[in-house]
């Protein structure tokens, strides 16, 4: 059984994870596969069987759980114990900095909220030289396509022996838990054996689009489709209430037909419970929206406009952190 870190920094993991180390890097903490990696980087092959996930927030300490399930070695890291101390009990091995758990893995995943904060670990903390040779590097939260683009091409200039794959996921709390993520995900032909075993694990689905940056031009478009249905789920539900329809009633109408989404019901009955609980919360939500928004012509895309604005407020007034079901506080601001 892993031990606890042997340092920790404080603070709150987030939904694709918080960490941010610029410290130098330090011992990982024994688990069940033996000593953590030690010396300097860049370090030789690896293990090639080894996952890192730094990033061990919402979705990344139920995805690393889910390469734990599937018999793969795997290392974490986040900058609070607190977001890794149950894998390392659940046998990961828990490592005291993000260079540490890249070290000795033959793929190392990225679930972190923003760009700033993944290239601040990658290459300001000392990953991208501790990088093994011919390792993949699997960028998974959604950061958009100029940052990814950024990314990739500063990684190709620093270690050009290294593999960058742009696999963002679709999918929140409940499909991360279950491993039933879609993982859109592109990169070089050659990544694909490297990463699919843990792709397999933590998805019911992955889809390889092609070239490094198309992955995360697909999730963009999904992101935007589904926070139109979140956004009509509450605004129907806003109606019903305003109409005097029970919304029970409205669930069981939906329930089953043709208009029926697997999210879509999801979110109207965390809404009509006002279970706000994140799952995805909605500063991320909005995030995407955004990224979105600011790729397309100018006003390519009034829908999402208005629907970031309402979003927007909403956050102002607190909810950012709760699930994006809180779409429909928003919607009851001037009630």
């Amino acid at each position: 059984m892993a031990t606890e870190p042997d340092r920790a920094q404080p603070g709150n993991a987030e939904h694709e994870g918080n960490g941010n180390d610029h410290g130098r890097p330090g011992p990982a903490s024994q688990g069940p596969a033996g000593p953590g990696p030690s010396g300097p980087g860049p370090s030789g092959p690896g293990d090639a069987e080894r996952v890192a996930v730094l990033g061990t927030g919402i979705m990344g300490a139920a995805m690393a759980r889910n390469l734990l399930a599937a018999g793969l070695p795997t290392t974490v890291w986040d900058r609070t114990a607190a977001a890794t101390a149950p894998l390392g009990r659940a046998g990961a091995m828990v490592a005291a900095s993000a260079a540490e758990a890249a070290r000795d893995a033959g793929l190392v995943i990225t679930m972190l909220p923003t760009a700033e904060v993944v290239t601040a670990v990658v290459f300001g903390g000392g990953v991208a030289e501790a990088l093994a040779r011919g390792a993949v590097w699997a960028q998974m939260g959604t950061i958009g396509l100029t940052a990814t683009a950024e990314i990739g091409a500063r990684l190709r200039q620093a270690r050009p022996d290294v593999l960058f794959v742009d696999a963002p996921v679709s999918g929140s709390k409940g499909p991360a838990e279950a491993g039933e993520l879609l993982i859109l995900a592109s990169g070089p032909p050659a990544a694909v054996p490297v990463a699919g075993p843990a792709f397999a694990a933590m998805g019911r689905r992955t889809v390889w689009l092609g070239e490094a940056g198309q992955g995360s031009k697909m999730k963009l478009a999904v992101n935007a489709y589904m926070s139109i249905l979140i956004e009509g789920v509450a605004e129907a539900l806003e109606l019903a209430s305003e109409l005097g329809v029970e919304e029970a009633k409205l669930a069981e109408a939906i329930e089953g037909g043709p208009l029926d989404a697997p999210i879509a019901e999801a979110k109207l009955h965390k809404m009509e419970r006002g279970d706000y609980a994140p799952e995805f919360p909605l500063e991320w939500a909005l995030k995407d929206v955004d990224l979105a928004i600011g790729l397309a012509r100018a006003d390519a895309l009034p829908l999402l406009g208005a629907l970031s604005r309402q979003w927007r407020a909403a956050v102002a007034e607190g909810h950012g952190r709760e699930d994006v079901s809180a779409a429909r506080l928003a919607l009851r601001r001037d009630a």
